[in-house]
């Protein structure tokens, strides 16, 4: 741990005097006007998959920051909300579903894997032994099977929009999809979908 540090308590809500945590989700509710979370890979390359997805759902991305009289950020006018995880997995993302649900109330989880990505480079069992070998690491058990590396592109969008719909933490109302975005071409593909029912 650092040493000298200042405490960043005065920044956390829950610290405040007067926490109110139902006024508090009432006002987060209405200060970002969210409606999608998009799961996508943090390859630099498709870095635009965000606006592009806005664009799909008739959405704002990056939107414009709100602040207030004192010049404090306060909100935000973006509808899209951005997961970035190695390969654009659900399964990283599931906690952000939950919380962004909690925090904002959504509409659509689109989940986007991408053309060249580096998750089609390595096959579960090559990662596991690499880390065994290489950092003396058992990972067998950290990360299900179908979720540490994608084989098969369709295949892995269709378990991630079923993983992400059987969630408990996926509000039922919510339409999730699945698009593989095509790094050359710079278009959105829809592979899978399960709407709200």
């Amino acid at each position: 741990m650092c040493g000298n540090h200042q405490s960043f308590d005065a920044y956390a809500f829950s610290r405040q005097p007067g926490f109110d945590e139902a006024a508090v989700r009432k006002e987060f509710a209405k200060a970002v006007p969210l409606k999608t979370v998009v799961v996508y890979c943090y390859d630099p390359r498709i870095a635009q998959v965000p606006r592009l997805v806005a664009h799909e759902f008739g959405q704002t991305h990056p939107g414009e920051i709100v602040t207030d009289g004192n010049g404090s950020k306060i909100a935000s006018t973006t509808n899209v909300f951005e997961v970035c995880v190695a390969g654009g997995r659900a399964y990283d993302a599931l906690r952000s579903v939950t919380v962004a649900q909690h925090l904002f109330g959504i509409e659509n989880i689109v989940i986007v894997h991408h053309t060249h990505c580096g998750a089609t480079s390595f096959t579960k069992e090559g990662i596991i032994d690499a880390y065994k070998q290489e950092h003396g690491a058992d990972i067998e058990q950290l990360y299900p099977a179908e979720s540490i590396c994608i084989s098969d592109y369709t295949a892995s969008l269709e378990h991630d929009v079923l993983l992400m719909r059987d969630f408990a933490g996926t509000p039922k109302h919510a339409n999730i999809y699945g698009y593989m975005y095509d790094i050359d071409e710079e278009k959105l593909i829809k592979v899978a979908q399960s709407l709200a029912a």
